[in-house]
């Protein structure tokens, strides 16, 4: 059954057309889809040489099954999660998740990724990606896939293949997480020391 998600007809009409072989629809997509995934990569790994090949493996995926997408979710969704299990799979074989954290590697993504406009403003940024770095790379993501992306909780779990509960627990731990790392870092601190509620 293919249920009709809001802003789901432009997607899934391509998806239609990929199965059917039309590669300029795949290329569509593509495009459509290529910023996003840099951006949501990017959270998975700081490793900038591994991003374009895991964007690669994803489409690569999608043109094999797009006429295997049942409609249980949103497109976005489904290749979401083909984009996460990609990247899961290079990362193994590459050596691991977040193997590279310098902020050299940071910056490089943010100016081949860009995931947030230029004109915004960069302390804020940088105090929330130095809090978003001390998170485990499973928080980063769920936060990233549901205050970026803007993806259900239910979303999440079919994108990360993980329970609900599962879910809401690391959104939970990563949250009560910032909220105790968060005023340290605005002072200019480590936040690595405890803040008392």
């Amino acid at each position: 059954m293919t249920a009709h998600y809001p802003d789901n007809s432009h997607d899934l009409a391509l998806l239609h057309a990929i199965a059917a072989g039309d590669r300029d629809a795949l290329a569509t997509l593509y495009r459509g889809y290529h910023r996003r995934l840099g951006q949501f990569l990017t959270r998975l790994t700081r490793r900038t040489d591994l991003i374009e090949e895991i964007i690669n493996d994803c489409f690569w995926v999608v043109w094999q099954k797009a006429g295997t997408f049942r409609g249980d979710s949103r497109v976005s969704t489904w290749i979401m999660g083909i984009s996460y299990r990609c990247g899961l799979k290079v990362l193994r074989q590459s050596g691991g998740l977040d193997a590279s954290d310098d902020a050299d590697d940071g910056a490089a993504a943010e100016r081949n990724h860009p995931g947030i406009n230029p004109g915004d403003d960069r302390e804020l940024r940088d105090w929330l990606a130095k809090g978003l770095a001390r998170l485990s790379a499973d928080q980063r993501l769920v936060l990233e896939l549901a205050y970026t992306h803007g993806h259900s909780i239910e979303e999440i779990a079919v994108i990360t293949q993980a329970p609900v509960g599962t879910v809401k627990a690391r959104m939970f731990h990563a949250r009560v997480k910032l909220r105790n790392l968060l005023p340290g870092l605005a002072v200019g601190g480590t936040g690595t020391q405890d803040i008392q509620p």
